[in-house]
């Protein structure tokens, strides 16, 4: 397989939204862009250029949408072929996806939990290798947000370890849906960092969310990271030792020098990062 170059820093999603004034004033503080292909796949003529000169400023990762990696729909390798050549052109650094379902029948326009149980993993992580294998180069999963476990019959961290595992993939690490998931399902967001494979992760996500109680979160990426989030990040730094991290934000876009301003903390807790622990999973 190919080998997968290693990002480093801070980076931003790169959204329609913010094309204008990148293009207009581009930050030095960004040092790589992520998109999801299946958003800018088949864009071509005058906004394709205008896509291409802002990947060519610094590396590019690509975080896809719509592999359904969890579902029991045949894989649609065709698109997997597509993104393969998109990630050639663009000289993309990694892809990765999410650890979920999003297709029954059709497309969902969502992402749905994955049941926790053995049956699960082995089908999941078949899934993942033959991705793999199409695109001849390792993908990072994205430890995903729920809001239920139908059928689950094994703990959230080990689901996640096994199919790491199985399916010999690296994670794409949202400190955030951990946050989320802690309080919503009642765990240590703490123990659930120190349970993860060091030497799978790849990069992380750090976003936004909206609470709607005292054990309801919901996961937006339409708001500012709040500061449980970035201090959590941190334990993640001192567990794992920096990882290349990116500040994710949907909708609600503000200008954009709010969110550099955010894009500046990752940046200034990389920095005062102490070395990383012995904690962290093997």
């Amino acid at each position: 397989m190919v080998a997968r170059r290693r990002l480093h820093g801070k980076g931003l999603g790169l959204r329609r939204g913010l094309m204008a004034a990148l293009e207009a004033d581009w930050p030095e503080s960004v040092d790589f862009l992520e998109v999801a292909p299946d958003n800018w796949i088949d864009l071509g003529g005058r906004h394709g250029r205008r896509f291409r000169s802002l990947t060519e400023r610094c590396p590019l990762v690509c975080h896809g949408l719509s592999l359904n990696l969890g579902g029991t729909a045949p894989l649609d390798e065709p698109f997997v072929r597509r993104v393969k050549q998109f990630l050639a052109e663009h000289s993309a650094v990694l892809y990765s996806e999410h650890l979920s379902f999003c297709a029954d029948d059709g497309q969902l326009y969502d992402l749905l939990p994955i049941p926790f149980t053995a049956e699960a993993v082995m089908h999941v992580a078949a899934r993942i290798r033959r991705v793999q294998d199409v695109l001849g180069q390792r993908i990072a999963i994205e430890n995903a947000s729920y809001y239920c476990a139908p059928g689950a019959e094994m703990r959230e961290i080990d689901f996640l370890k096994a199919v790491l595992q199985e399916a010999d993939c690296d994670l794409l690490l949202d400190v955030n849906n951990i946050f989320v998931n802690s309080v919503n399902h009642g765990y240590d967001a703490l123990e659930f960092l120190r349970a993860l494979p060091t030497a799978r992760i790849a990069y992380g996500h750090v976003a936004g969310h909206e609470r709607e109680g005292e054990d309801l979160i919901i996961d937006t990426h339409g708001a500012p990271v709040v500061d449980p989030v970035w201090a959590l990040l941190a334990q993640a730094y001192a567990i794992h030792g920096v990882f290349p991290t990116l500040l994710e934000r949907d909708f609600n876009l503000p200008p954009l020098p709010d969110l550099l301003g955010e894009l500046a903390i990752v940046g200034n807790l990389q920095r005062g990062a102490a070395p990383a622990s012995a904690a962290g999973g093997a």
